[in-house]
């Protein structure tokens, strides 16, 4: 950060906290704007090629889908689709999607924008890594993998304009929760071709002049490491009960930043509480400090193709010599949990009986067996993380107990979001944080992401047994023996740990008393059609 750009904010800090001048907050309630802090800088707002957190806030207000989520996250609630019949055996949806759906040109929503779109990212060449996020729709994967090159024999089918069809491999509990992901939204086909192929990734589509969305905001304004503004869609099916008239989202990789704006009045959100002053923020602002369950597991990926790395009980030995109990009261202090396995405890009561020990003995036996300190040095490792003092202050943690227990130099390499993104996807680390929220709320979304092949995988990780295992839990008759399905596959990932969890995530964050109807739920999504500013007083 500028030493300049730090000045002015701490100046803005100190009037912001004398006299009686008016906020921007306060402002922008008189306007109906929403101020949010975002994180980092998007990769990109195409909805079929980006994977963050930050693209998903964004995309939230500018696309929509079959069905949303309901903003206490009671379940799905009519999004495009005005509603649905679902077949006795489960394996047949039929949507019938509401006439008043439109782009923001004008043009009506219909169902074949959800078969072009589908086909989109299922695609080979598009090479989407959430296209199995679709694999559930009958031959799917078969497509996305290029076993068949026929798009009509996957299992979506416009009826008419406005009637689509949809047949999955089996009866899936989580499909209409899965719909609300961004992976499945529509994009606009003459839009796309506009400025491309199909299947051509990158291009000026998502730029504010070109882009047509049909959510319930438009993208006004894009300056880059900034901020991103939209404003309410006047063509929005349900824009009756959109009372924001414009959100901004400001872009940060810096923590303190953040926070200083926040506490300068500028921001509605802090999206992310410097882990430091959680105690403090609990005296200092009691009604506006937060911390809800949230369905996500911090932990570190593995590249099981490096040398040293690729032998298992290496990979055992790292995580017997990390005490998570110390790392989650001393270091993240949010109320977050240990990590024992890689989906957390979730609302289908799924609890996984894995239990991964802190025990440094372990780890030096393991060392010993395979003849470090003895007849091999001890490897250099590297841990690759993106700018954020919650990341850095772990990762530091980790490196230390490394060095304390089993004698490793640990170098720690700070990137840039879209840098950190890069290394991961062309395997350029060793090891790398990570961290995976539920897409939706069921044991899959942690599970099916690390099958063979799998585009989120990135750990170049493979094993047969397991992934016939989650392909069981898929056609599984009863939620007993899914869940069995799914315990034993934790257990064959937690004994070879291609990725080593550290601990479930709670969601920490501040927002200003003025923002109503923003309800936690584990999943942390709050469709702003439904979010309103009114006077906290």
């Amino acid at each position: 950060m500028k030493l300049r750009n730090l000045f002015y904010l701490s100046v803005v800090l100190f009037f912001a906290s004398c006299g009686d001048s008016e906020s921007i907050v306060d402002s922008a309630l008189k306007d109906q704007i929403l101020l949010l802090g975002n994180g980092t800088e998007p990769q990109d707002l195409d909805p079929h090629t980006v994977t963050g957190v930050p693209e998903h806030k964004i995309l939230l207000s500018l696309m929509e889908g079959l069905v949303t989520r309901h903003p206490e996250g009671k379940g799905s609630v009519p999004g495009v689709a005005e509603r649905w019949v679902i077949s006795e055996d489960g394996k047949e949806y039929t949507f019938y999607l509401n006439k008043k759906a439109k782009w923001s040109n004008g043009d009506s929503v219909t169902a074949n924008d959800f078969v072009y779109s589908w086909k989109r990212i299922l695609m080979p060449s598009m090479a989407a890594l959430y296209a199995d996020m679709l694999y559930v729709v009958k031959n799917a994967e078969a497509y996305n993998r290029g076993e068949i090159g026929d798009f009509t024999q996957v299992g979506v089918k416009a009826i008419d304009d406005f009637t689509l069809k949809v047949s999955l491999n089996n009866s899936t509990p989580y499909f209409l929760a899965l719909l609300s992901h961004y992976s499945t939204w529509p994009v606009h086909k003459p839009t796309i071709e506009k400025f491309g192929e199909i299947d051509t990734r990158g291009t000026k589509w998502t730029r504010p002049e070109n882009f047509v969305g049909n959510g319930p905001y438009l993208l006004a304004e894009w300056k880059l490491n900034d901020v991103i503004i939209v404003k309410k869609n006047p063509l929005y099916w349900n824009a009756g009960v959109v009372t924001i008239k414009e959100i901004r989202f400001y872009a940060s990789d810096n923590d303190t930043t953040e926070d200083l704006r926040y506490r300068a009045g500028q921001l509605h959100l802090l999206n992310t509480v410097k882990i430091t002053k959680i105690q403090s923020y609990k005296t200092k602002y009691p009604d506006q400090i937060h911390i809800d369950p949230y369905f996500g597991t911090y932990y570190y990926r593995i590249n099981t193709q490096r040398e040293h790395l690729k032998d298992k009980r290496f990979r055992q030995a790292l995580s017997y010599a990390i005490n998570r109990k110390e790392i989650v009261e001393t270091i993240t202090r949010g109320e977050q949990a240990p990590a024992f396995s890689f989906s957390p405890p979730d609302p289908a009561n799924f609890y996984p009986s894995t239990k991964l020990e802190f025990n440094p003995s372990k780890s030096e036996e393991l060392f010993k067996e395979m003849g470090y300190g003895v007849s091999k040095e001890l490897p250099k490792l590297e841990i690759l993380y993106n700018t954020s003092e919650g990341h850095q202050k772990l990762a530091e943690a980790v490196q230390s107990m490394w060095k304390e227990y089993l004698g490793l130099e640990v170098e720690l390499v700070n990137v840039d979001w879209k840098t950190y993104l890069d290394r991961e996807k062309n395997a350029d680390f060793l090891i790398s944080r990570a961290g995976w929220i539920g897409d939706y709320p069921d044991p899959n979304s942690f599970l099916d992401m690390m099958v063979t092949g799998r585009g989120n995988n990135k750990t170049s990780w493979s094993n047969l047994e397991y992934d016939n295992l989650i392909k069981k839990a898929a056609s599984a008759t009863s939620t007993n023996l899914r869940n069995s399905y799914f315990d034993k596959a934790e257990h064959i990932l937690m004994d070879e740990l291609p990725l080593i969890p550290i601990y479930t995530y709670t969601r920490v964050y501040l927002l200003h008393p003025s923002v109503k109807g923003y309800y936690p739920n584990i999943l942390d999504t709050h469709p702003y059609q439904f979010l309103r500013l009114e006077n906290p007083n």
